[in-house]
């Protein structure tokens, strides 16, 4: 049997598909765009394809993210909290603080030793520090999303951004350009922002965490600068990273829906 997790989020589509020992047979990663309904049958079909098997095939279909009400053929949908955690366990399941930066949204999750929430801290008032927040950021810098992680390298100053802000930080980042400031003390600065942030949610599931494993997902944490400036902000050696972040929510989704079978 064939089980599939779809996640729609504000910026990517994901789908992965698992066999019966939750082994991923496929896996896609396409931008959400205007029309989700399209992104989801060609998410799909990327991964009936890359598996080389029939729609017929799939056993169950469980659907997250923000537009998981807009998959037709799902038997549940789950929120990305629950699919978030469920993926992280599967591949790294030491992991007891969870930190999920997406497209539009910051969550991080406190996980016991079977992978169960025990308590989330949320930001999904504005785009701080999100995928959105990344993009204009990146614009404003004139460099491509894909460089931006790396774009901090050999920064030595102490610059933080004032504002969290998109317009805000925009506008700040633009007046710092003009201002003669260079691209990679702009960047720092700007990870050290989101760190902050992120740091202030982690601090309201954890008050100390000593001992515990940290990991990412989602979409940012593919972003390095990012990942090492949330690292230093939590004095830890290092933040754990799945080798494709984006994917986990589809993943704990495709795993729920195996479950759900098997039970």
């Amino acid at each position: 049997m064939i089980f599939l997790g779809i996640d729609i989020g504000s910026l990517s589509c994901d789908a992965v598909l698992i066999d019966e020992e939750k082994n991923i047979l496929a896996s896609s990663v396409i931008l959400t765009g205007a029309k989700n309904i399209e992104s989801i049958a060609r998410a799909k079909k990327n991964v009936l394809d890359a598996a080389g098997i029939m729609e017929k095939d799939i056993r169950s279909i469980i659907s997250t993210g923000y537009g998981r009400a807009r998959v037709k053929e799902k038997d549940a949908a789950v929120t990305e909290i629950t699919c978030h955690a469920k993926g992280i366990k599967h591949v790294i399941p030491e992991t007891r603080i969870l930190i999920d930066i997406g497209g539009q949204d910051s969550k991080v999750m406190r996980l016991d030793p079977d992978g169960n929430v025990v308590d989330f801290a949320m930001n999904d008032k504005c785009a701080a520090g999100t995928g959105r927040f990344l993009e204009a950021m990146a614009r404003a810098l004139e460099v491509d999303i894909t460089e931006l992680g790396d774009l901090d390298k050999g920064a030595t100053s102490d610059l933080v951004l004032s504002s969290m802000c998109t317009v805000f930080a925009e506008s700040e980042v633009i007046s710092l350009i003009a201002c003669g400031t260079e691209q990679k003390e702009i960047a720092k600065g700007l990870n050290r922002s989101i760190a902050a942030r992120t740091n202030s949610l982690v601090k309201r599931v954890a008050k100390n965490i000593d001992g515990l494993t940290v990991s990412m997902s989602g979409g940012v944490a593919r972003n390095k600068g990012v990942v090492k400036a949330i690292s230093e902000s939590m004095n830890l050696e290092k933040i754990n990273t799945p080798e494709t972040p984006d994917i986990i929510g589809a993943l704990g989704a495709a795993i729920i829906a195996f479950e759900k079978i098997h039970g």
